[in-house]
């Protein structure tokens, strides 16, 4: 035994030269340091650890009163005076972790096992060891943290949430799932979840749960019923995950509900609403066929005994009235016209759209306009790719190319020759079309959202009859593109057009 001491005790050089015994480096190694207070000559000694952990030179002398100051004031000096004095009073060994602020000011917990060496009844030493624990009790405080912010998590999400074991019993859940149900949690707890479920949606879990506990999945969702407390039952988005150790192994199941009645409520009232839009606009639009296919009748009839009047009747013609209903009739029949365009525009379907060649079909338009362009020393300027095609309906993209066209001549300047510039090119998936010109130009500021309302002009002109835009826009609509305008009082309007690309 005084030969193992000695061994123990005995000095020895290290890699790095330094002077230790045995004792020393096994401390040092397993991170351990041992202390002594003699109370016959009020001595203190440190181990090389102990100094290490207390972060003080080697060769640093302590006594009782410093190694005592090293714990930080209040309650850790408090409380390791109080045990200290109750080893050397009561003979009491002690074991407690304590907060100490080393030499470099750093806060490290450690652990302190003391016993009392007792002669002649008499505490004659206080001996023990000092580990450092602070790396252990930081990474448990950060697992305590993390383990209040999942539970915290868990307990106030606003979704309902359980753990629920293998067998399907409800191990814990949180109040959004009491809430719910209508159940106080006690009533739930150990409750097979399965059993809550409409007895029509019972089936829908089981071969699901099988491939999760498996591994063929790591989650499942679908939409299910469950029964409340009070009998009605509400419908809700299940997910369920499983939880595994680490071997891999199934330990329970995460189950989470969200509450979708309410969505279901809303949805079978939109699902409803479009119903019955989808059958009036049907019938509105069954309306305005009959209607103007009935009034156009109408109207030509009126139209036919007024030319009938003019030549088998002249003397009732020569009045100041029959003017006046010849220009009536006139107009209602081109009333009825227009809205019989405008009431057909919709009806045409997405699959009517056919690839057209764009400069073709421009060149076309500008065809009808010959006479128009002399007449005005109109100059055109076309920038489109000869080989560039558009998904429209022929007759839709003839009828904009003409309406836009059409207006930019006129609506020219008094003082100034049209320039109408027409360009076109591709664009994420759309052919961007624009038709500028250098003409009157609109007011934005006074009639941007009326540009392409029915019936609206902007200038006196004895054409205008503030259709054209409205069919355009109907029209580019239809064909599930869109139109923009930009435009400047005496400076010109440029059109902006997005149709599909025949290419996407």
């Amino acid at each position: 035994m005084k030969e193992l001491y000695t061994q123990l005790f005995q000095k020895h050089k290290t890699e790095n030269n330094t002077t230790l015994t045995y004792m020393d480096s096994l401390q040092r190694d397993i991170a351990i340091g041992s202390w002594e207070v003699n109370l016959q000559d009020n001595t203190a000694t440190w181990s090389a650890m102990t100094k290490t952990i207390h972060e003080v030179e080697q060769d640093y002398q302590p006594d009782t009163k410093e190694g005592i100051n090293f714990f930080l004031e209040g309650y850790n000096r408090d409380l390791i005076n109080l045990l200290f004095t109750r080893a050397v009073n009561n003979q009491e060994p002690y074991d407690h972790e304590f907060q100490l602020k080393t030499a470099k000011n750093n806060i490290k917990w450690v652990r302190i096992v003391a016993y009392p060496v007792i002669e002649n009844n008499a505490t004659r030493k206080v001996i023990g060891v000092l580990q450092d624990i602070t790396e252990k009790n930081n990474t448990l405080n950060e697992l305590k943290l993390k383990e209040e912010l999942i539970r915290t998590t868990f307990d106030h999400a606003p979704n309902a949430m359980a753990l629920v074991s293998l067998s399907g019993k409800i191990i814990t859940l949180n109040k959004s799932f009491c809430d719910y149900l209508g159940y106080t949690k006690e009533e739930l707890i150990d409750v097979k979840i399965n059993t809550l479920s409409h007895p029509d949606d019972i089936d829908l879990i089981p071969s699901n749960i099988k491939n999760l506990i498996n591994g063929e999945s790591d989650k499942f969702q679908c939409e299910k019923r469950y029964i409340k407390k009070d009998g009605a039952f509400i419908n809700c988005i299940l997910s369920i995950s499983i939880l595994r150790n680490k071997k891999n192994q199934p330990v329970h199941f995460i189950s989470h509900l969200i509450d979708i009645s309410k969505r279901k409520v809303a949805y079978k009232k939109v699902e409803t609403l479009l119903a019955t839009t989808k059958n009036q606009n049907e019938k509105l639009l069954n309306f305005a066929h009959i209607v103007s296919h009935n009034l156009r009748s109408h109207a030509g009839n009126l139209e036919m005994l007024l030319d009938i009047m003019k030549t088998d009747m002249p003397e009732c013609t020569e009045n100041e009235f029959f003017p006046l209903i010849q220009e009536a009739v006139t107009n209602l029949s081109e009333t009825i016209s227009n809205l019989n365009e405008v009431s057909i525009i919709n009806s045409k379907k997405q699959k009517n759209l056919k690839s057209i060649n764009l400069l073709k079909c421009t060149n076309t338009a500008l065809a009808n306009f010959k006479a128009k362009i002399i007449d005005t020393n109109a100059e055109i300027k076309i920038s489109i790719d000869s080989a560039l095609n558009v998904l429209a309906i022929p007759a839709y993209l003839d009828s904009i190319l003409l309406n836009l066209i059409s207006n930019s001549i006129k609506y020219k300047r008094p003082d100034a020759h049209p320039v109408i510039t027409i360009t076109a090119k591709k664009i994420e998936g759309y052919i961007k079309i624009t038709v500028a010109d250098n003409g009157l130009g609109i007011n934005l500021d006074l009639h941007k959202n009326k540009i392409f309302g029915l019936y609206k002009t902007f200038h006196k002109h004895k054409e205008a009859r503030g259709l054209g835009l409205y069919i355009t826009k109907n029209q580019i609509e239809a064909m599930q593109g869109t139109i923009e305008v930009a435009s400047k009082i005496n400076q010109g309007t440029i059109f902006t057009i997005f149709l599909k690309d025949d290419t996407h």
